[in-house]
């Protein structure tokens, strides 16, 4: 039996009703028929991302994708510098 998933809206709609006293972090869970931390663990995530909470399965928030993609430029740079190493020094041994 695999976990339950639940999408970005629904978790927003759960905090936002937490936040704005509606109900509480236990009695949503109750509610809901979630373990007490999964719910205190979205508000804790919308608490400290926001709108970039719950960026859902195989999406990265922007600062995670800006990090990814800066990496991977770096790896590609590296690459770059080494094959250019390699000819400066073949080069350099054929000019004598």
């Amino acid at each position: 039996m695999g976990q339950a998933r639940y999408d970005r809206e629904f978790k927003e709609l759960v905090v936002q009703r937490i936040l704005n006293r509606e109900t509480t972090t236990a009695d949503m869970a109750r509610e809901l028929d979630l373990h007490y931390t999964t719910v205190r663990d979205w508000v804790r995530q919308y608490k400290r991302d926001g709108q970039n909470a719950f960026p859902g399965s195989g999406r990265l928030k922007p600062d995670d994708e800006e990090i990814r993609k800066i990496r991977k430029e770096l790896a590609d740079l590296k690459v770059e510098n080494a094959i250019l190493k390699k000819a400066a020094a073949y080069f350099a041994k054929n000019q004598k």
